[in-house]
């Protein structure tokens, strides 16, 4: 099936391409897929970070079992993810502000070393077997804090490590690959693990995990210069990232999305502990098949979105990925078998994935590059700043009322802020098409030719 569509002439490149919202379907192969991974850099980040990041959701999985081995609650279960998660909500911003100032590079390397240590000393508390909540409580937070400045900086240094702006939303596509890739692999391999020999073997290959990411960083050469975001007063900079991110209409939208999802979706993963014991009557294997499951889907969306080669149409691909999403929490919590529940898990990663990955690259593509710092600040605030008041809220109303009514309770809320974002569309388009105008990436046609086609709204479509 072919698109017929009416060309123009791109100023800026001097290439033909299609009004607005024109398509077709390339068959693209391995090197469009991967093309981010020219760039050596990258390439030495991506695959310290696989390894990396396969320790972190052994240590996920090894985490949640542990707390709800000790305690058997639900409340405590959201009560640790709160832990580790609220500073981003405190730090966020204020982080944000920082590293728009802080030497990238030399920041990322502290952050990983400081998360490497956390990961030994809680393998040290649980292998010696003198762990207790409290230690987890605090160790949770202390992760929460340096989480909070290394989230949104990685997000920021990944555009200086791929050089060229038009892959950026491969190179995050690509990010979220791995990031899923080792969600599929951690968890499986931390079920057996922990039902085997325990959740300090899991803590401990963590911590060593790290060494990989940081080899990698200390590895890179000429990495570019980074813009600066000058050196007003702390709190101007602050103010400045605010008024940015709210007056401007497609990032205040996508912002308000994620921080809701987060709040009300995401922390259905604080239960599955829960789901996997009570609602399925399984053990730590049950645990890490369900994590894993997720990662499936996850890592299912992240590949579709690698082969877009343009930004735009993806505020549809948000709002469709958000209501999958949503309505894959809605109908797990009727599930009460492991092969439906794996099923639909997946079907939630990939809504999940594929709304996160859009949500990055429209933002990334949007955002001025001397506040690129702040804007990812915030996207942490609204991503790991709100899940843990999600966490708590669904740790609370699980130890009364159940996981699956928590989690069906969630999900109906994510489908009406997805349709409330699906509402504002228009204004959305409307305020964004100058910005990629000005970005080189849609020629300035006339009014009647853009208006004639739309964006395309399936992930699996590449807008040239």
């Amino acid at each position: 099936m072919k698109a017929v569509v009416m060309n123009t002439q791109n100023p800026s490149t001097g290439k033909k391409t299609g009004p607005r919202g024109a398509f077709r379907f390339p068959a693209l192969g391995l090197r469009d897929m991967f093309r981010a991974l020219n760039a050596p850099n990258y390439r030495l980040y991506f695959s310290g970070q696989g390894i990396s990041l396969t320790g972190s959701w052994m240590q996920v999985v090894a985490m949640s079992w542990l707390v709800y081995r000790l305690t058997g609650s639900a409340f405590l279960l959201g009560f640790v993810g709160f832990s580790s998660q609220f500073p981003s909500f405190v730090l966020g911003p204020l982080a944000g502000v920082m590293i728009d100032r802080w030497n990238k590079h030399r920041t990322l390397v502290t952050t990983q070393t400081l998360f490497m240590i956390q990961a030994f000393v809680m393998a040290s508390l649980v292998l010696s077997g003198r762990i207790e909540v409290w230690h987890i409580i605090v160790l949770s937070v202390c992760l929460g804090m340096v989480n909070a400045i290394d989230m949104p900086l990685r997000q920021s240094f990944i555009v200086i490590l791929v050089g060229d702006k038009n892959n950026l939303g491969n190179a995050i596509a690509l990010n979220s690959m791995m990031f899923n890739g080792a969600r599929l692999v951690g968890p499986a391999i931390a079920g057996i693990i922990v039902a085997k020999a325990g959740e300090g073997i899991c803590f401990l290959i963590n911590a060593v995990s790290y060494l990989a990411v940081i080899a990698a960083l200390l590895a890179m050469k000429h990495i570019p210069k980074e813009p600066g975001a000058g050196r007003s007063h702390v709190w101007s900079d602050l103010k400045e990232g605010f008024g940015y991110a709210f007056r401007f209409v497609p990032i205040r939208s996508i912002l308000s999305l994620i921080a809701l999802i987060s709040m009300m979706g995401m922390s259905f993963h604080v239960l599955m502990p829960v789901f996997a014991r009570e609602v399925l009557g399984g053990d730590a294997r049950t645990l890490g098949f369900l994590m894993s499951a997720i990662g499936v889907g996850a890592l299912f969306g992240a590949v579709i979105l690698a082969s877009r080669k343009s930004a735009l149409g993806l505020e549809k691909i948000i709002a469709a990925a958000a209501l999958i999403f949503s309505m894959g929490l809605v109908l797990l919590s009727f599930s009460r078998t492991l092969l439906l529940s794996l099923g639909l898990i997946a079907v939630a990663g990939f809504g999940m994935m594929a709304y996160m990955v859009s949500s990055n690259t429209l933002l990334q593509t949007l955002v001025d590059d001397n506040k690129r710092g702040r804007i990812m600040s915030l996207y942490t605030t609204a991503f790991m700043g709100m899940t843990p008041i999600g966490s708590l809220i669904s740790g609370s109303l699980a130890h009364a009322i159940g996981a699956p009514h928590t989690v069906l309770i969630g999900g109906l809320i994510c489908i009406s802020g997805s349709l409330f974002f699906i509402r504002k569309l228009p204004e959305f388009r409307k305020t964004a098409e100058p910005v990629f105008i000005e970005k080189g990436l849609i020629p300035p046609v006339a009014e009647g030719i853009q208006s004639a086609t739309e964006l395309t709204a399936h992930a699996e479509q590449c807008v040239e």
